[in-house]
């Protein structure tokens, strides 16, 4: 109704008059004081119009003049502006930022602050600026000095790929005094080397940063016409998954990780962050977490300068590798980043990948370096142009017509001008006045000096050059490699990749959280939680966290798998309850129950794992008034043998039997089981605690995530039992031994992982820094609990040439320095040195100076051709050597006795 009345009011062209009105008021007042007018001013201003016109206006020139970078020269015009003005004042030395500032104000019209904010960031990534003073730290979160205190120039990347005044588009700042570039003509994929972040009016661009050598690479390949791949490079360090990376478009996501550490078994280190965290931010996000129980730690100190240094001090009963794996799932040592790579396009928002913007800016610096030698062909035909006729006027004389008194000025340039014609056909321009009067111009004291020796060189020097220019246009393609192949000899060896490209393995948060809560239970009245207490009469079950699923087993066999909560009711007359985890295949259920009210009994042994959580479930078969009898959970599969008794009856032959679950299959959850008894059952006792019926835990080692699992994923390390360790051995020398437990990691350069064998002989070559030369020694790996040793020489400069575990290594001495005439050597290592323990240092491989050392072919004794005895052999002719003994001294076995009897 308000706009009908609006309508009836006001025509179409009144509604634009004051429109036009409004907007003259709106520039003719202050910021800030345009509400206080409009309460004093009677007109009435449609707001339709006001945020169709107005809105639209500001969210276009926020979104293409201030928050998102253009494709061409990859900045936003702030930057562009800061690099024009410290183009323009460039004499080489440093100059104050306060002062580049300043200058800036003449292109860019927001203010101080947010011309020297994109000035700090440009000098923070240490491509385009170099920088004197403190620019603060993008690993502390450390902010720069003040503008008077810190100093910066370009740097030489810049001046030689950014600037080119002759094939840079201009026009008129905002007052109208002064010419800024509509885009710099760079030659050089700088958005992506760079990266951006902006916010707009309803949109926003996230490009990552990437690596300067791989981007020059890949513009390369792509000049060549071949596949290329990238991937961002992040200036924290770190590792990254790019599994989801999508060539940096919108939808796509990145995961980073923070670069952690073991340094013994009680201290972990973080030595690189995230991309967007600083160490304060990290640290903040270790101490909520620990406040909050998910992790334990005692003390965390960060010494973060140059370096990131996060230490962090750990209890004596806390493993690194699961509050590693913690870090990651409850703090900000892991986050992900969704790139958006929104850019400016013909004017226009679009959002593209960073393949499509490398292929443009590869393409537009084919172009640029195109024009520029264009432009250089141009120069060097104008000068061509000009020596040659120089070198025509001065040889024919030419300039004697100029001497004649007779004749007017006029006369005579009308003279030299028709003599200069008669050479026409020696010249590739037409020969015009203008060129005439420069000729005419040169002082005589230049004529009389004038060597046409000298000339004629300068001209074939101009023909040479233009040849090469020529070729290199018909070649641009060659030419824009070789250009970029440049770029990388001359500027890219500082830029090391920084982030490691990486798979992550999924972390369960329940896993890996720390036991922050108690678990109790009420088995008679039913209830469970960690909000119980004594005073509910619960029962203490065990440490847990709030993440954690229990498994709750009532008498009746119907059992249910829940979140754990402060208390919840679960029926009375519980007979178990438990932490449940779902991936776990090694934990057996052994049970024997009646079925509903008859006497008729089964067994079964079963494991849980795919469960619907507070779902009911049954044990038995589900007839009314089924019981358990007995029930144990055995978490390494064992298999005990109960006796059980039975109730006396008439015609009863046996009152008691033995059951053996060691005997029983073990079957899906859901099975009925094997009849145990139809008579009714007394009561149930354990009779012998049995052994694991389903052997050692099979384990893998995955060098992408540079974990273990059981998942059969990578190498396969073999058959686990309890005592069994890891040894994970190390290219640096050093080795550590672990449990086998899926959540170790094993960082660094792994050289072998593998089950460990203590009595198994290993032969190291080695370099010692100290005594410079090279050792061989023979030993066994001990048992480290985790922590890391070095079996060489600890010396600065020593290293690890190889290891072997061959049975009969043998290892070549070549000679250096004095001897190197002499001929390679080999060496028994069997012979030349006993084994010994891992501290020994060794022998040296020769006593004569040796340029290397290198393990060959291993030798074949003849005690290798000796054929060995398999165990199950040994045990066959035992076995066999005690049925030949006769019955009467043979030993009875325990199924011949009444009663079961030890010995």
């Amino acid at each position: 109704m308000a706009n009908e009345e609006w309508d009836d009011i006001r025509t179409p062209e009144e509604n634009g008059e004051e429109e036009e009105e409004q907007k003259e008021v709106m520039d003719a007042v202050p910021t800030g004081k345009y509400e206080r007018l409009l309460k004093s001013d009677s007109r009435k201003f449609k707001l339709s119009g006001m945020f169709k016109d107005w809105f639209l206006d500001y969210s276009s020139y926020v979104i293409l003049a201030r928050a998102v970078p253009h494709i061409v020269d990859g900045l936003k015009p702030v930057q562009r502006r800061v690099l024009h003005a410290m183009y323009k004042m460039d004499d080489g030395s440093y100059t104050k930022v306060a002062n580049i500032v300043g200058q800036a104000m003449q292109y860019h019209p927001h203010g101080d602050q947010s011309i020297l904010g994109a000035l700090v960031q440009l000098g923070q990534k240490g491509l385009l600026i170099d920088c004197q003073g403190n620019w603060g730290n993008i690993l502390t979160g450390d902010s720069n000095a003040a503008p008077r205190y810190i100093e910066a120039r370009l740097s030489k990347f810049a001046k030689e790929v950014i600037f080119d005044p002759k094939i840079t588009h201009w026009m008129t700042s905002y007052d109208g005094r002064n010419q800024e570039p509509t885009e710099l003509p760079v030659r050089f994929p700088l958005l992506l080397a760079q990266g951006t972040e902006g916010i707009a009016v309803g949109m926003a661009s996230k490009i990552l940063p990437h690596n300067f050598n791989e981007l020059l690479d890949a513009s390369i390949s792509i000049l060549k016409g071949e596949d290329f791949t990238i991937y961002p490079d992040f200036p924290t360090g770190g590792s990254a998954d790019c599994s989801n990376y999508k060539d940096g478009a919108r939808g796509g996501n990145v995961k980073v990780r923070a670069k952690i550490e073991k340094i013994d078994r009680n201290t972990i280190a973080i030595t690189e962050i995230p991309y967007g965290k600083t160490s304060e931010t990290i640290k903040e996000s270790i101490i909520k977490a620990k406040d909050k129980g998910k992790i334990k730690i005692k003390k965390i100190e960060d010494m973060t300068t140059e370096k990131v240094e996060i230490v962090i001090h750990l209890p004596n009963d806390v493993s690194p590798d699961k509050t590693i794996d913690a870090l990651y799932a409850f703090t900000d040592c892991e986050c992900n980043i969704a790139p958006n790579a929104c850019v400016i396009v013909d004017n226009k928002p679009q959002f593209l990948s960073v393949k499509d913007i490398l292929i443009y800016d590869t393409n537009h610096t084919r172009d640029l370096l195109l024009w520029q030698l264009r432009i250089r062909m141009e120069e060097l035909e104008s000068q061509w142009h000009y020596d040659s006729l120089e070198r025509i006027f001065f040889e024919n004389r030419i300039y004697k017509l100029l001497e004649l008194d007779q004749k007017t000025w006029e006369e005579q340039m009308d003279d030299v001008f028709s003599r200069m014609k008669e050479f026409q056909d020696l010249l590739r321009r037409e020969i015009t006045r203008e060129d005439i009067d420069k000729l005419v111009e040169k002082p005589v004291r230049k004529i009389s000096k004038f060597d046409t020796k000298v000339l004629d060189e300068k001209i074939r020097g101009i023909e040479a050059e233009m040849a090469e220019v020529q070729n290199d246009i018909e070649h641009i393609t060659d030419y824009t490699i070789e250009w970029f192949r440049s770029l990388r000899q001359k500027y890219g060896k500082p830029f090391v990749r920084q982030t490691e490209i990486t798979a992550f393995e999924t972390i369960a948060v329940t896993k890996v959280v720390s036991n922050n809560a108690k678990l109790y239970a009420n088995y008679e009245e039913g209830f469970v939680g960690i909000g119980m207490k004594k005073d509910d009469n619960g029962v203490f079950i065990c440490d847990c966290s709030d993440l954690s699923e229990i498994i709750v087993i009532g008498k009746d066999g119907k059992y249910r798998v829940a979140k754990v909560t402060d208390k919840a009711f679960f029926g009375k007359d519980l007979l178990y309850v438990g932490l449940f985890n779902r991936s776990d295949t090694r934990t057996i259920y052994n049970v024997i129950y009646r079925e509903g009210k008859s006497s008729i009994h089964y067994a079964k042994r079963f494991a849980i794992t795919s469960v619907t959580r507070d779902k009911e479930y049954d044990i038995t078969t589900g007839e009314p008034g089924s019981k358990i009898l007995w029930f144990t959970v055995n978490h390494n599969g064992e298999a005990e043998t109960v006796r059980i008794y039975l109730r006396p009856r008439p015609n009863l032959k046996k009152s008691q039997l033995e059951y053996d679950f060691s005997t029983l299959a073990i079957k899906g959850k859901a099975s009925r089981g094997n009849l145990v008894t139809k008579n009714p059952v007394a009561r149930i006792q354990i009779k012998s605690k049995g052994v694991s019926t389903i052997g050692g835990k099979d384990i893998w080692y995955d060098a992408d995530i540079q974990k273990l699992n059981d998942e059969q994923r990578g190498l396969y390390l073999g058959e686990f039992g309890a005592e069994d360790k890891v040894l994970a051995v190390f290219r640096d020398g050093t080795y550590y031994t672990t449990s086998f437990d899926v959540s170790n990691r094993y960082q660094g350069d792994v050289l072998r992982i593998e089950k460990l064998e203590p009595d198994k002989t290993f032969t190291a070559l080695y370099y010692d820094g100290s005594a410079k030369c090279f050792y061989v020694k023979r030993f066994s790996f001990p048992l480290s609990d985790n922590t890391l040793v070095s079996f060489i020489s600890d010396a600065p400069k020593s290293y690890l040439v190889e290891l072997t575990d061959e049975k009969h290594p043998q290892f070549e001495v070549t000679f250096g320095g004095k001897y190197a005439h002499r001929d390679p050597e080999r060496v028994d290592a069997e012979e030349y040195i006993a084994k010994k323990g891992i501290a020994a240092k060794g022998k040296k491989c020769h006593q004569y100076d040796l340029e290397a050392v290198r393990f060959v072919e291993p030798l074949h004794k003849d005690e290798d051709d000796i054929p060995q005895e398999e165990p199950a052999d040994i045990i066959a002719a035992i076995e066999e050597n005690v049925n030949d003994i006769p019955d009467t001294d043979r030993i009875p076995d325990i199924g011949d006795l009444e009663e079961p009897t030890l010995f």
